[in-house]
């Protein structure tokens, strides 16, 4: 990279609220975790060069788009610094934080606030289906899904099972790592739930069928929230450091980073991937960029992942990808403990998108605010001990975006 871009700190807001039954929406998701961040870093509003905020589909569940403008009302200190929003359906947090990070490196601006929101809480479940369904190919995918992304998502693993064959149990046991890995987490969605082998298992009643192979225990959920990040220039960085009584090479900053756009149709993927080793090139492609960027030879440098499980599958699918396993062979990694808290290489020790929760436009920029916790020591009961470098993987559609950070002190 040409210039350092160091990640100064952050927050996210609980995600177990209701924000509409609190009375709020966007602009109040938006403004708490932003207020939480300039709390947690002792950073001023004043400071704050320029704003990105990543969203996906804010005008179809509030009827709202704009949101740059909301900035000028979380604290007047913010009118008129210079705001963008970003969109690349789930992937579109760090669609903003790329951003941020280009402004940073061309010297334009030395200190960015990056903000992730999506509000989904506010409507029916069947209507959130419908929404979301927009980073589909409009007219041409998933005519007959009740649940679009649970029917797309389930041919996935229909390809895994095609391809290498797939056993539901590997998939039960990565829902059941992120469960119990969202226990540990005091901001997560399920913390307080009660899950049972049974709520993971076969019986239609505790684990009813979403669409084809995928139950209501392999899918993230629907989620309001948001997460907000401070990224910062060596120069602001180190400006920063001296005044909070830290050293410099103890702050985070972002070593890799890697994104691809893939053709939207799911169909047209795999069969371009046909006769390829992975299912998706292009997510392997982020992947190995990032790496590559960052100057390691393999995923087996860092020591943690924040993968996108927006359904179980999906984890499945990023643990061969990122080279865990030889293609196809995700399932060794699951039966042999890599991925829990405590492996060899822990996978979601936040609770991922299934444990914690998943507000669409937040989830990019909440996993480099949990990968930043974790190599600066201050992830709490998630911590991975020792870590040094931790990667994200943040996809959006069926595999279409995907954005992949290494981050390291």
């Amino acid at each position: 990279m040409s210039r350092e871009v160091f990640i100064l700190g952050g927050a996210q807001t609980d995600f177990a609220r209701n924000v509409t039954r609190e009375g709020g929406g966007l602009f109040e998701l938006i403004r708490d975790a932003s207020e939480a961040a300039f709390a947690a870093t002792g950073i001023a509003p004043e400071q704050v060069e320029t704003v990105h905020i990543g969203n996906f589909v804010g005008e179809l569940f509030a009827g709202q788009g704009q949101l740059g403008g909301f900035m000028g009302h979380v604290h007047p200190a913010l009118a008129g610094v210079p705001a963008a929003r970003h969109e690349a359906a789930c992937a579109s947090g760090s669609i903003a934080a790329l951003a941020a990070s280009a402004e940073i490196e061309a010297g334009r601006y030395g200190l960015a606030l990056v903000v992730g929101v999506e509000l989904m809480r506010n409507v029916p479940g069947r209507r959130a289906a419908e929404y979301l369904g927009a980073a589909a190919w409009a007219g041409q995918e998933a005519q007959d899904a009740t649940y679009v992304w649970p029917h797309i998502f389930s041919g996935v693993a229909d390809e895994y099972d095609r391809r290498y064959g797939l056993d539901r149990a590997h998939l039960r046991a990565i829902s059941a790592n992120a469960f119990a890995n969202a226990r540990r987490n005091p901001l997560a969605q399920t913390r307080g739930w009660t899950v049972t082998p049974d709520h993971l298992g076969d019986d239609d009643m505790l684990n009813p069928v979403i669409e084809g192979r995928l139950r209501k225990s392999d899918c993230g959920q629907v989620t309001d929230g948001a997460a907000a990040i401070f990224l910062a220039s060596a120069e602001v960085a180190r400006a920063y450091a001296e005044r909070t009584g830290q050293r410099l090479d103890t702050i985070p900053r972002i070593t890799g980073w890697g994104h691809s756009t893939a053709p939207l149709s799911f169909t047209r993927k795999l069969a371009d991937s046909r006769d390829a080793p992975f299912v998706f090139p292009f997510v392997r492609r982020a992947m190995m960029d990032a790496l590559g960027r960052a100057g390691l030879a393999d995923i087996h440098q860092v020591d943690g992942l924040e993968v996108h499980d927006c359904f179980s599958i999906t984890q499945y699918m990023a643990i061969d990808h990122f080279g865990l396993t030889p293609p196809g062979q995700s399932w060794r990694a699951v039966e042999d403990g890599t991925i829990a808290l405590g492996g060899r290489l822990p996978v979601n020790p936040s609770g991922g998108l299934i444990g914690l929760g998943h507000p669409v436009g937040a989830t990019g920029v909440r996993m480099l605010l949990d990968a930043a916790r974790q190599v600066s020591g201050r992830a709490g009961d998630c911590q991975v001990e020792g870590a040094r470098r931790f990667a994200t993987f943040n996809v959006g559609g069926s595999a279409t975006t995907s954005v992949c950070f290494v981050v390291g002190v």
